[in-house]
């Protein structure tokens, strides 16, 4: 059986794309380079991936808010292509600005429980805006995979977690000055705790999000956004101290590959 193919969509300013490119390598896929033009060119192009992924960085220098151009692109452009990805249940991902583009080109947080895919882009609900502390953060911060969430990329965390404790594991590192997610109202952010949706939290504050969101996905858990950088935590030796951590812990995989591990995982087992 071939291995699934991880489609990594990259544009001016993304800076990300060959740490998700060796993510999925590591985890299994085969992935592929394509910018943004060439799917817009051909956006049949996304019909043939069984992963999709948009990195993190700046694109197109995040000159009108983070994520908003390329966001813009996808959604007028593309987004039945994206829609039908999602109603087929390709894992779609993405990573601190590919997060914001995800919100604001109408994938997440996505239809409720049963609920069909619009046709047409829904008007985002959820923001990723200016950390409280109006300062870029660069930093290793404490997460915590929601246990219950469908989420397949955080469902590792959670073992992880109840087998060496998260205090010194599971750490993601962040680089964002808009990440402080923050949703439309109370009623939004209330229907997502209640539908598992809010897959991953901040176990400190770094950037005001409201209830400590680091990441949501959708209701089949396949879509999934997030601010910290799993692809920048591929290996043990980038823990700031990994050499103090128990040689047990250093012999499995790290949260970073885990997540990707997982998403791959779960498409080989539909297509086997």
């Amino acid at each position: 059986m071939p291995m699934p193919k991880a489609l990594v969509v990259r544009t001016a300013g993304t800076n990300c794309e060959v740490e998700l490119l060796r993510a999925f390598a590591l985890a299994g896929a085969t992935p592929e380079l394509v910018h943004v033009d060439a799917v817009l060119a051909d956006p049949a192009v996304l019909d043939a991936a069984d992963l999709i992924a948009l990195p993190g960085g700046f694109s197109y220098g995040d000159d009108i808010a983070s994520g908003r151009i390329l966001a813009v692109k996808l959604r007028e452009r593309v987004y039945p292509r994206l829609r039908a990805a999602a109603e087929r249940g390709c894992p779609i991902l993405g990573v601190c600005n590919g997060f914001q583009v995800l919100v604001q080109a109408g994938l997440l947080p996505g239809p409720g429980a049963g609920e069909a895919w619009p046709e047409v882009a829904p008007e985002p609900t959820l923001t990723l805006t200016d950390n409280a502390s109006a300062r870029f953060v660069d930093d290793w911060v404490g997460v915590e995979a929601v246990e219950g969430s469908p989420c397949i990329w955080t469902a590792p965390l959670v073992e992880m977690a109840q087998q060496h404790g998260a205090d010194e594991v599971l750490i993601l590192p962040v680089a964002h000055g808009e990440g402080r997610f923050v949703a439309k109202d109370q009623a939004t952010l209330a229907a997502l705790e209640a539908d598992g949706q809010v897959a991953l939290r901040s176990r400190t504050d770094i950037n005001g999000s409201q209830g400590a969101v680091a990441g949501v996905c959708d209701t089949t858990g396949r879509i999934f956004g997030l601010m910290p950088h799993p692809e920048r935590y591929l290996d043990w030796n980038r823990h700031p101290w990994w050499t103090r951590l128990p040689a047990g812990v250093k012999r499995g995989e790290t949260p970073g590959l885990a997540m990707f591990k997982a998403a791959v995982e779960a498409v080989a087992d539909v297509k086997a």
